[in-house]
């Protein structure tokens, strides 16, 4: 049991790293749980440094969260821009180009990813 618990959390480890772990984005994962359907959903802590891009991406599902620290403006496409501060919440649908922009203290989340069996946990998008 132990075993496929770290086995989990090796592949949502390196999955949460797709589009954005050039930028620097630390990811800790918390938990990998199997979900009925096909799906799985991934929680990690997110923190990324003052004044950065997270790079723009997708989730093949649904992106929601809570900030722990610090704050950003979410970017989603179609969207006003929406600004984010700890203990402020947020979703971002399947599918849509998204990106965020720390302010002058980072940000540190709890990330909660509905993620389709197979697919990466984040995929960039072009600009």
């Amino acid at each position: 049991m132990l075993r496929k618990l770290i086995l989990g959390l090796t592949v949502a480890t390196l999955a949460c790293m797709g589009a954005a772990s050039a930028q620097g984005i630390k990811r800790t994962p918390l938990q990998d749980i199997k979900y009925p359907a096909g799906h799985h959903i991934v929680t990690v802590v997110a923190e990324i440094g003052p004044n950065q891009l997270a790079g723009r991406h997708t989730h093949p599902g649904v992106d929601t969260g809570y900030v722990l620290e610090g704050g950003a403006t979410l970017m989603v496409e179609g969207k006003p821009d929406q600004e984010l501060k700890a203990g402020d919440s947020y979703a971002v649908p399947a599918g849509i180009p998204h990106d965020v922009k720390t302010g002058d203290k980072g940000l540190k989340l709890l990330a909660i990813y509905v993620v389709e069996d197979g697919k990466p946990v984040a995929t960039p998008a072009p600009k």
